[in-house]
Order: C-alpha cells, then structure tokens, then sequence
C-alpha cells in the first residue's frame, strides 16, 4: 500500500469494481484512507468488520450524482494504515472517526452505519451539537448485547482463545462467519470476496484488528451502555432502518429493539438479504435511501439542540 512512504492503491483492488478516486487523511499520527465522490449534501458511510469502504461502492455510485458520498476505511482496515501495537476497540475507532470528521470539517451530513459501525459512527449523532441530520442504520447495534443469547454465545467462542486461533490460522472472520452471514451465499462472489480476502493476509494483523473486536463484543459492553444510555438523543433524528431479516448475526429481535428506541423511524425489511442488504440487495436498499434521502432533514435548531 506504500511507496516510498507515498500511500497508493494495491493491484489487487479492481478499479471496474471500486473505480473511486482514493484519498488519505493525517489522523491520530496515522494514514486514513477514504472515498469522497460527488458534490452536494454529504452522506457520510461508516462500515463494520471485517470490511471497509468497497462494502458501499453500490450506494456510492448510485448517491454520487447528486451527493457528496464520503466512505471512510477505520484504522487497520481496508487502505488505511495498520500499525501494530494501535488500538483498535470500538471506541478508539470512534474517537479517530470523531477526528477524521473534524480534519474534514464535516457539520451537516447523513450518517449511514452498519455493523460495528453503529458503536463506532452513532457517538457523532449523540454529540452536542450533533452534526447529523439524517441517519441511516443497516442492520447494527449500539446496546450490550448480553441478553441476546446466540451472541453471547458465538461471542465467548470467537473471543477466546479457540476464536483466536481460528482468525490468526484460518482467517475465520472472512471465510467462516461472512459466508455465514449472507442470505444467499450464491451472491458472496470471488471477485467480491476477494476484496475483502486481500486486506488480511497477515495472520498477526487479524488478531491485532479482526479478533480484538470479535472479543470488544462482549468486552465492550461498558462503552455500549453509555451509547444505550444516550438513546433518546437519536429520536430527534429523522432515521431509515433498513434490515436483511436473514441476518444470522443480528437476528430480527434487535432490529425490534431499534423500532422501539426510534418509533418514528421508517424501516426497510429486506426479506431475502443476510447482514449485508447493501451488498445483497443494493437496489433495493438504494430505493429506500432514495425516498428516504429526498424527505425533509432534522432542523440546525432541532439538530444542534442541547442534551
């Protein structure tokens, strides 16, 4: 990924596929690597693990046209940079997020969140004042997860050392628990999966960045229910929830469980879609957003109110 200290894009990633110019930002004594296509009101796409910004390149496409579409690549994934020794727990890829926002000098934009993008990228919608003025939530969370059973679960076998194990000599994340994670394994393609398959080849990196959130799932929790806490907040927030019910991960209860917290939120089931719908189902998340985008935005009053 580097040059002469110049960062560039590998050969591996297929420019017909992600054909995004590629940026880098100084965060936190890091390289932080994004997309920022587009020009108009900015939609800002925050992604999970064990992905980066390639998850959203449907959204990006189909949104560039009439928005400034920024996907951003947390440390240690993607193009961004992967120091050993860094941290990588959710709420220090929140906090460089926070920055990396700031560096940008991003204050009005829709927040679009997947998987552990929800606890990473929701702080921003929390904040006072907030910056956030839409918000888009594909199948994510922002509570601890110590009453869903099958997650705490797969959490203690995936956080111990047999989880350890599996990511550092077998790559777990990637070829055991996404493939698992689709509706229809069928639409997981080489191509595809390959992109995500190239940013881990190093077994030490998929401990240092890949395992360290497999753990953060139930080891966070203390940071999650500060999120929880907050909740309320999000309500004054116009919001789009949109779901892959096939989702082995995030099951439909949580998505349950997001209804109640935002009652007023508009939601798109997505009946055929796993976790990821966007990369499942893309024109039908894009057909959600769309209407979703073209509505009325929270006010700079309401948006930037107190507490």
């Amino acid at each position: 990924m580097m040059a002469s200290g110049v960062p560039c894009v590998p050969g591996w990633v297929d420019r017909q596929v992600y054909p995004f110019q590629s940026h880098w930002a100084g965060v936190a004594g890091s390289r932080i690597h994004y997309i920022d296509e587009g020009a108009g009101d900015i939609v800002l796409f925050v992604h999970g693990t064990p992905t980066w910004s390639f998850e959203f390149r449907h959204l990006i496409k189909a949104f560039a046209p009439t928005h400034r579409c920024i996907a951003v690549d947390h440390l240690g994934f993607g193009l961004s940079d992967r120091p050993s020794g860094a941290d990588y727990s959710p709420k220090a890829h929140a906090d460089r997020l926070a920055a990396f926002v700031k560096h940008l000098a991003l204050d009005r934009f829709t927040l679009v969140v997947h998987d552990y993008g929800g606890p990473i990228g929701l702080p921003l919608a929390l904040a006072t004042p907030s910056p956030v003025e839409k918000l888009v939530l594909l199948n994510t969370w922002m509570w601890p997860l110590d009453d869903d059973r099958e997650i705490v679960r797969r959490g203690k076998l995936v956080g111990g050392w047999i989880g350890r194990f599996l990511y550092r000599y077998a790559n777990a994340s990637l070829w055991l628990l996404m493939p698992s994670a689709y509706g229809d394994r069928k639409k997981l393609t080489k191509i595809i999966h390959r992109h995500y398959l190239e940013v881990f080849r190093d077994p030490r990196e998929r401990v240092d960045v890949l395992h360290v959130l497999a753990r953060a799932l139930l080891e966070s929790r203390t940071y999650y229910a500060t999120l929880y806490a907050q909740a309320e907040r999000l309500r004054d927030i116009p919001a789009l929830i949109v779901w892959g019910m096939k989702d082995t991960a995030f099951q439909p209860h949580q998505l349950e469980r997001w209804q109640s917290l935002l009652p007023a939120a508009k939601v798109c089931r997505i009946e055929s879609a796993g976790h990821w719908p966007h990369e499942e189902e893309p024109a039908a998340v894009i057909q959600a957003m769309t209407t979703f985008l073209a509505g009325p935005a929270v006010t700079a009053e309401l948006g930037r109110a107190a507490g």
